[in-house]
Formats: structure tokens, sequence, C-alpha cells
């Protein structure tokens, strides 16, 4: 490692990966820390009988070719090496509910989304067509979202104030439409009365342009990052946890790892949890009412998730993802369940091999678990790079939790048992231990209508060579993330700098930035 560095990335997240990335384009020696045995955070794979799971990236939206994450990636220089498989441009997600028969689809791009749901509910036409300029109104109001210079947030405050259950209701009185166009709300734990609009529509959006599946899992995002980043002379080092922020000055000047390596620099970014990165730094460095505020801010529910490994050639490949439901009227309160109705909801995803052909080698299955379910055993504490045993009581909780999660997925798979060869589990304690989040929230911090600012989260902080990444700060998802990373660079390079640079494909860095 060098003496010092210019930039010191804590965590190699998407967001501290696309931030490293851009500066070491620019010149600035970059330096990237991880914790675990593998980089990326949630895009994160592993390995069960030759079978390769997602942590947490399922499909991604908004590649096709000059889309938003398209251009992201094409100036970052990994969407060439990308290995992708386009998912049923006819229904890449299919929504279903207990006691009908129907499989609901999302369609890919807008006309044809809109022409799939009326085939469906041919009543209810001019109604969907509402519906679909209102998400991309409501889209068109992110200028980073759309690659357009202006404020990274928009300053009208209805659009922060407007829940999503209620604006998707107001566009039809059919209780079942109402619930298809919701159904894909797993994909940011959405609750009623809470979730705003906007964070249906930036989470819906991408997919409804393009959806893909990575062939070979998520992982290979972060792989080309890495590449790319010590290909533009930065560097990265797995297994070195930092566990405390040197401070002299009112700035940082290094930050200590478990091992006791002190790494020195001029600027750093945390791409761990704000709440953490306060205690590391020392909140009594910060101003009170911040650290109130932090702390305070409520975290998205965790997941329960089965890592099926199939039987060969038993169940058969399925190029799209189900989202079923027990109760079309409560789409909203599935986070909401009781011991006895667990689980309300669920999403079936499936990865993707080079080879694979029309079976399955493996899917996933997800649904909400809060974390005082496994509070028993918080004090574990367990990964690859870290082994321990949580104990019998753990061992016996997933076992259950397997049986009962089965029962739900064999009403809308009847013959999934027969297929099964093994079963693996992650429970929030799992996501807690390999992301980092905080009680294995699945999306960083939870968006309130009634308080939309106080989960806002600048990424510059009071300490003025300090900054954040990270799905905490805008939205969550391979899209917000990668926004994410591009905001806390901007705050370093300059905004109208940087996207012109992204706009124009530049990979020619200006004068090498005064830090």
């Amino acid at each position: 490692m060098k003496e010092i560095y210019d930039v010191v990335v804590v965590g190699s997240g998407l967001g501290g990966l696309v931030a490293a990335n851009i500066l070491a384009k620019e010149g600035l020696s970059v330096c990237v820390l991880e914790k675990n045995n593998q980089y990326g955070g949630n895009l994160q794979t592993f390995v069960r009988e030759k079978s390769i799971f997602d942590t947490g990236v399922h499909y991604i939206g908004g590649l096709s070719e000059g889309q938003n994450l398209y251009r992201y990636f094409r100036y970052l220089g990994i969407y060439d090496d990308l290995i992708l498989k386009k998912m049923d441009e006819d229904g890449y997600d299919i929504i279903t509910f207990d006691g009908d028969q129907n499989e609901y689809k999302h369609a890919q791009g807008y006309k044809n989304f809109a022409a799939s749901l009326t085939a469906q509910f041919p009543d209810e036409a001019k109604n969907i067509q509402k519906y679909c300029e209102a998400m991309q109104k409501t889209c068109d109001k992110f200028p980073l979202y759309n690659l357009k210079l202006g404020k990274p947030y928009y300053d009208e405050e209805e659009l922060f104030q407007l829940p999503a259950r209620d604006y998707i209701n107001s566009f039809t009185s059919n209780t079942k439409l109402q619930a298809v166009l919701a159904g894909s709300n797993l994909l940011y734990a959405g609750e009623a009365g809470k979730t705003p609009f906007y964070v249906h529509a930036l989470s819906v959006n991408s997919y409804i342009q393009s959806s893909y599946r990575c062939v070979n899992g998520g992982s290979q995002i972060s792989k080309l990052l890495v590449r790319k980043l010590k290909e533009n002379g930065g560097e990265a080092y797995k297994h070195q946890e930092v566990v405390k922020f040197g401070y002299e000055d009112k700035k940082i000047t290094s930050v200590t790892t478990k091992k006791g390596k002190q790494i020195k620099g001029k600027l750093f970014i945390s791409n761990i949890e704000p709440k953490l990165t306060l205690k590391l730094v020392g909140e009594e460095k910060f101003r009170k009412s911040y650290t109130k505020r932090v702390d305070q801010i409520e975290s998205t529910i965790s997941a329960f998730s089965l890592h099926i490994v199939l039987k060969p050639k038993t169940f058969p490949y399925l190029n799209k993802n189900y989202y079923h439901f027990k109760d079309h009227t409560k789409v909203w309160d599935s986070h909401s369940y009781t011991q006895q109705s667990w689980p309300e909801s669920y999403m079936v995803s499936m990865g993707i091999k080079k080879n694979t052909d029309d079976w399955a080698d493996q899917l996933t299955a997800i649904t909400y678990m809060r974390y005082e379910e496994v509070a028993p055993w918080a004090d574990t504490f367990n990964t690859v790079a870290q082994k321990n045993d949580r104990g019998q009581t753990y061992d016996e909780f997933k076992k259950a939790k397997i049986e009962q999660f089965l029962t739900e997925l064999e009403k809308k798979f009847p013959n999934i048992r027969d297929c099964v060869q093994s079963v693996y589990t992650s429970t929030p304690l799992s996501y807690r231990d390999y992301i980092g989040c905080n009680n294995g929230s699945m999306y960083g911090y939870s968006k309130d209508v009634k308080s939309p600012l106080k989960s806002f989260i600048s990424p510059k902080t009071r300490i003025s060579n300090l900054f954040f990444t990270g799905q905490s700060l805008n939205m969550h998802g391979i899209l917000g993330v990668t926004i994410s990373g591009v905001v806390t660079s901007s705050e370093i390079l300059g905004r109208e700098y940087l996207l012109n640079k992204i706009l124009e494909g530049d990979n020619t860095p200006k004068e090498k930035p005064i830090v």
C-alpha cells in the first residue's frame, strides 16, 4: 500500500466501486478496503453444489442501448464485458394470487406493458395508460436518473409526500388491477401509508424499460469494476475490515483495520452504513442533532431466502420472476405477518448459467422477515472469512421456516418438493453479517411520506474530507446505487464536469483534481 492515497474508500459495495472507478479515471490514487472474502456488497454470489446463487441482485433494468444504466455502465467501461440474458419481453414479472389461476404479466416497454395488462383488464385501458404516464412523468423529475443536469434532489415537496398505495389506487377502483400494478413492491419493501410513489416509480420504471439477468450471477459487475479500477491505477484489498477512523484538525487522516493496518488518505468515502460510520468516526465529531437523526432513521424490513438446488432436468427454467400474494387486497401489508400467516407474499427468481438449457439448476424464493425473529442469535457473527456456528436452536428455527415456506411454494408450484435436491437459507443475520446493513435491512433506510427529509442523508458530511455513498443515500438497487456513486464523485469533481464526461463517454481526465 502507498504511504498516503488521494481517496480511501471504505467498503466495496457498488456505490463505493463506482465512486472509486470514477475518481481513479480522473487520475487520483484510490484505495478500496473490503472486510469480506468477496467484493461487491449485494453483488456477492455464492456456490452450492455447483449452482451459483445471487445474494441480492436477481435482475437488472435500464440496460438496453441508450437507457440510463446502459449509459452509466458504458462510461464505466464495463458494459461490453457483461454477459446478460434478456428476460421474457411479454412478461418479465408475473403477479399471482391465491385462489386466482390467472398470471398477470408485467411486460417490457410501456406500450407492451399497457397492452398486456389491457388484454386482461379490457375495461381499464385508459386507467392503465394514466398509470404509465404518471410513472414516466415522476421519473422525469429526477435529473441524474435521466443523466441530465439539475439538482440531485427535486425540490417539489408534493413529490416526496405522495403515497404509493393511495396514488396507484387512485387510477382505478378495480382492486385486482390495483394489486397487479403494485405487485412487485417487494422490490422496495413497500408499506401502506409510508412508501412514497416516487420510490415505486424509480424502482419499477427501469425494469419496464428493459429487464435482464446476469449470466453466472451479479458478481461479474463487481469483478469488472475491480478490474477497471486496477487498470486505472486504483487498488483494492479484501479481508481489511475498518474498525476506526483517525481524526486530527477537524479532518479524517486515516483508517485502521482489524489487522492493525493504518491507511492514510486525503479524502475518505464511506460505503458502509452511515449509522456504523458515525460510530467508527466518533459521534462526538458531529452535531448531536445530526447523529440523533441518523440513529433514529428506520431501516427497511429484512428478508428470509430459500436457495434451492434443483434435481437435474426436473424443473423448467423460467425466464421471468414470480411475485405471489395470499390476498390481493393486502399487497401492501405482507410485512405485518403473524407466525401463522407467514409468508404472506414472496418472490421467486432463477439464476442462469452460460450453458443453461430448458431446465433450471436452482431457484431462489424470498420473503419478508423481521429482525426480531432472529434477535435471540443477534450476538453471533458468521461469514466465510469469520466462521462461527450459531447453534442448534438456530438450525431448528431455520428448518421450521424452510418447511413453512415450502408449503406455501407448493400451492403455486405443486411439484416443487419432488424437484428439490437441497435447500440453503439466508436470514436477516446473513444479510447483516455479509452486507453490513442495519438489522439485515433489504434496502437501506426507509423512505416515509410523513417525514420525507428525515431519511435524507447528504453525501457530504460536516467533516470536510468525509463523504458517504451507497444505498442509504438516494435509492437502492443497481441503478440507484450507481447514481449514488456518481453523486458522491460529483461532490469531489464537480457535477457539471462529471455529467458531461458521462454523456460524452469521455474517459480522459482533466488536470488531476487537487484534493
